[in-house]
């Protein structure tokens, strides 16, 4: 009697975030294996142009915009085209799409702290999350990193450089670095379109510039952030959450030619790092087959073309961004969620020609001085405090003199 083949289900998949750029890379990913995947909701903010565009190509069962209004405007159009996708629109549905039961992985790739409560929400039905998102971790690390041990959640880092540590560090390690001979974290960073500026010559800085990353392709907020070397401040705070660190035991790393992507420095003297071409889609495409591999569609690594690796230690005086994380994470509390809401509306200010660049960690560093640290043991609280934090910068902006 012959044994009947069983072909595995495909697994469902919900992109939080659905037209950024890790989004788009995700679905490129898993238009690469439609055996393996299969696209169950697709979320965006307000592109609602780029959401059609999708939903008529991956025909998601359920499609979520920020405003009622564009959700009509998609309904009508995904009707017409005969789709039978389910439009939804508000916060309310972001969670849902994050927590329904056909759902087995997340993909959290919305910026911002808009991102945190459906993000939480997938961890607390136990989904596999992919976490892209920074603010979840920054904003409430403790909180979230109970929820995924409490519900039983999947958590793999999709940012190249948590990425590249969770896959130099020894499978299944718990705790903190110590275990495993694990002593120090090596967070590389290209050091942005600026290295190398002085601090009289940042003050000149437009968007455009801010906005155009020599490596990777990003958004405009991810990307000042990476100019300002916020991003890397933020991925900092996230690395210690995501592997039981001190901020002492992570050294960030200047490597501008973004191919290491980070490493792990050992006890007996082995730094293992983890190399590649700088395109999202590896990572990605780690998260989503893990513990297996799957083709991402990269390129394979030439190191004859790469022919040499450059490394030097962040200029915090000219960046500032990244001490004031350190110092943020270092003090704990609700110091972490100030940081990044405060950051949040002052490279708003700066892309909308308000603030000038040199200005955005002033505006950071002011508002942390002010705001009195509170337990961040209650979401209520950081929600709070990340309130009373965007208040405070928007009208620290207001009082400065216009940008010239």
């Amino acid at each position: 009697m012959s044994e009947l083949s069983v072909t595995p289900r495909r697994q469902r998949v919900t992109v939080l975030g659905a037209t950024g750029s890790i989004g788009v890379n995700t679905l490129d990913v898993i238009a690469r294996h439609p055996d393996r995947y299969r696209v169950h909701a697709l979320t965006a903010g307000r592109r609602r142009e780029a959401l059609l565009e999708q939903c008529l190509l991956h025909r998601p069962a359920v499609a979520v915009l920020a405003a009622e209004h564009d959700a009509a405007w998609l309904r009508d159009r995904l009707a017409a085209a005969g789709l039978g996708t389910e439009v939804r629109a508000g916060a309310t549905a972001l969670s849902e799409v994050a927590e329904a039961a056909e759902v087995d992985v997340v993909m959290a790739a919305i910026v911002g702290a808009a991102g945190l409560l459906p993000t939480l929400a997938a961890v607390r039905a136990g989904k596999r999350v992919l976490l892209a998102n920074k603010e979840a971790l920054v904003m409430s690390g403790a909180l979230f990193m109970d929820a995924v041990e409490r519900h039983g959640a999947t958590l793999l880092p999709i940012d190249s450089e948590h990425n590249a540590i969770y896959q130099c560090l020894p499978p299944g390690r718990r705790g903190g670095l110590g275990e495993a001979g694990v002593e120090q974290l090596l967070l590389t960073a290209s050091g942005g379109p600026f290295r190398g500026w002085t601090p009289e010559q940042l003050r000149a800085v437009t968007p455009e510039q801010a906005c155009a990353h020599p490596n990777w392709s990003m958004g405009r907020k991810i990307s000042v952030d990476s100019a300002t070397l916020m991003n890397k401040g933020l991925e900092l705070i996230e690395a210690c959450w995501l592997f039981a660190a001190h901020p002492e035991q992570i050294q960030v790393v200047v490597h501008p030619q973004s191919v290491i992507h980070s490493m792990a420095a050992y006890s007996d003297g082995s730094v293992i790092a983890q190399l590649g071409n700088p395109d999202m889609r590896t990572p990605i495409a780690f998260g989503l087959a893990w513990p297996e591999r799957i083709d991402a569609g990269v390129a394979r690594l030439d190191l004859f073309e790469v022919a040499r690796l450059d490394f030097e230690p962040p200029d915090e005086a000219a960046f500032p961004c990244l001490r004031l994380a350190r110092e943020a994470m270092a003090t704990g509390g609700t110091a972490p969620a100030v940081l990044n809401a405060a950051n949040e509306v002052a490279v708003g200010a700066f892309l909308a020609g308000r603030l000038a660049f040199a200005a955005i960690g002033e505006v950071v560093e002011g508002v942390l001085a002010t705001r009195e640290v509170q337990p961040a043991d209650e979401l209520a609280m950081i929600l709070d405090e990340d309130a009373r934090a965007r208040e405070d910068a928007a009208q620290r902006i207001a009082a400065q003199r216009p940008r010239r």
